[in-house]
């Protein structure tokens, strides 16, 4: 007997192509620019397949550029592709995006609305950056000046902010590590540790990973500890625990139906399935947030997808946990409920595989496609973008789904729902404020600039406030690697120059 309930096969999307090129050209000039690191990146994802796919696109998305402007870049690789695709769309800035296009690409399968669709991204920061620095033209697609460059960042902040210097990934993303180091009940020096120990089991799987910018396992002391080549940026991370955007690479994945792929007679060890998803996020303004020691969307999204997987992350084979620092897969594997021992990768991570900008989940995705053709049952890629802002996390598999993409992807209720009241934000404050966050910015030379505290005031009110670089005392206090500052008091002054500064006090 047939199963009446079951999906029509050409209604059941499978990822059956993948693609990845890394370019490390010997002279500039020779460097690949993005169009043509993607349309090799999609013609390897369609080698892979086995079939020609690429001549019947009907869905083309391109993740956002950064490294080389384009006018119009998702048209100009379909001309390049010779089709015509009925969705042909670029994305917006956010390391979530290739989560969100792969399992929109998949939803558009399953509705009918397409038979085959692509998704890609690439970034030639790398080669960039050198010609920049040498005065060297690249003969490249004429650099669009006219598009305007996308928000980012500074864009979205207030100008107290931004003023303060705290308004880019490496100096907000510190916020969140020291008030959930802090929550946790961990000391500065404990939670040091576990960075280490995490960014050392994504650099052992860079080291296996052909397509890795650096191939070599790093020691968790080698990554927590500042020298010269290693030197800190923001407090707590040096350089090594952060993303490495000077890479050049593509990456690209094919989709179509399973009824296509089997008419198309592509090996049936290749086909892999989107089994289900979700979506949530932040508003942008990071200090419109209620607190910084977990994230409401990132665990309604991580708990949804542990739904599918029947409600244990440990169910899961394989994982990727966005890695742009390690803040992130630090809440989220407590999210998912993984220990201390957790393999957060089959990448390699931001750090250490590179971070080709918005793209890097567009290759952690390849990678495990990979694995789960290798053997894992289930796998979950969980990518975000912005400051912790935008979630998206997809689950994969070798088994048929059941109609789990028919699932609304938002869990936007959800996340909003735990959200408690956001402080009022103010930019002048004089009596006590209590440490609800903090960093240390420091200069290219190893010295501190500034540090910069968020607090409460005392009618609850939020604010942020610095401390500058010759105030040794309140400096030492922060930087106390035994005994979190987080919820430590002290007198909140206004500066000359119209911004809060704090110092600590003792008190009795």
């Amino acid at each position: 007997m047939t199963d009446k309930t079951a999906t029509p096969e050409h209604r059941i999307p499978v990822i059956v192509g993948i693609g990845e090129i890394v370019d490390r050209p010997k002279e500039i000039t020779e460097g690949l620019e993005p169009l043509d690191l993607l349309e090799r990146a999609l013609q390897r994802a369609e080698a892979d397949a086995g079939a020609k796919l690429l001549s019947e696109v009907q869905s083309l998305d391109v993740v956002n550029f950064l490294s080389w402007r384009y006018r119009d870049p998702e048209k100009l690789l379909a001309q390049r592709l010779g089709v015509a695709p009925t969705h042909c769309h670029y994305g917006p800035v956010g390391g979530e995006s290739p989560i969100r296009f792969i399992h929109e690409a998949a939803k558009r399968i399953a509705r009918g609305e397409c038979a085959v669709a692509a998704v890609c991204g690439a970034e030639a920061q790398s080669t960039a950056t050198k010609a920049d620095r040498a005065g060297v033209e690249l003969p490249w697609t004429p650099f669009a000046h006219d598009v305007p460059e996308p928000k980012r960042g500074a864009a979205f902040q207030k100008p107290l902010a931004v003023k303060l210097g705290v308004f880019r990934p490496v100096t907000v993303y510190p916020f969140y590590e020291a008030a959930s180091s802090a929550h946790w009940g961990l000391t500065p020096r404990e939670a040091m540790a576990e960075s280490g120990t995490l960014w050392s089991r994504y650099s052992e799987v860079a080291a296996q990973n052909p397509n890795a910018w650096l191939k070599r396992r790093y020691a968790p002391e080698e990554i927590t500890t500042p020298t010269a080549d290693n030197r800190l940026i923001a407090w707590p991370y040096n350089k090594l625990m952060v993303a490495n955007p000077s890479v050049n690479m593509g990456g690209a994945l094919l989709l179509t139906s399973l009824a296509k792929a089997r008419t198309l007679g592509i090996a049936e060890d290749k086909p892999v399935y989107p089994l289900g998803g979700a979506s949530a996020e932040e508003p942008r303004d990071y200090l419109l947030r209620d607190q910084f020691y977990e994230s409401h969307p990132q665990n309604a999204v991580l708990k949804t997808v542990m739904d599918l997987a029947g409600g244990d992350g440990k169910k899961f084979d394989a994982i990727e946990l966005y890695s742009c620092f390690p803040c992130v897969p630090k809440m989220a594997r407590r999210t998912l409920g993984l220990g201390v021992d957790v393999q957060p990768t089959v990448n390699g991570g931001l750090t250490f595989f590179g971070a080709p900008l918005n793209t890097y989940m567009t290759h952690a995705a390849c990678a495990m496609v990979r694995r789960v053709r290798g053997g894992a049952k289930l796998g979950l890629l969980y990518g975000q973008g912005g400051f912790v802002t935008k979630h998206h996390a997809l689950v994969l598999g070798k088994m048929q789904p059941r109609d789990v993409l028919a699932q609304e992807t938002s869990v936007q209720a959800e996340a909003d729902r735990n959200k408690r009241t956001v402080p009022e934000f103010v930019t002048e404050a004089s009596g006590l404020g209590k440490v609800e966050s903090f960093t240390v910015l420091y200069g290219r030379g190893g010295d501190v600039e500034h540090g910069v505290v968020m607090l409460r005031t005392e009618d609850e009110r939020r604010t942020l406030a610095r401390i500058p670089a010759g105030e040794s005392a309140t400096l030492a206090h922060l930087l106390n690697m035994d005994r979190t500052p987080v919820g430590s008091l002290g007198e909140i002054t206004m500066a000359v120059d119209g911004v809060p500064e704090w110092r600590v006090v003792q008190l009795s």
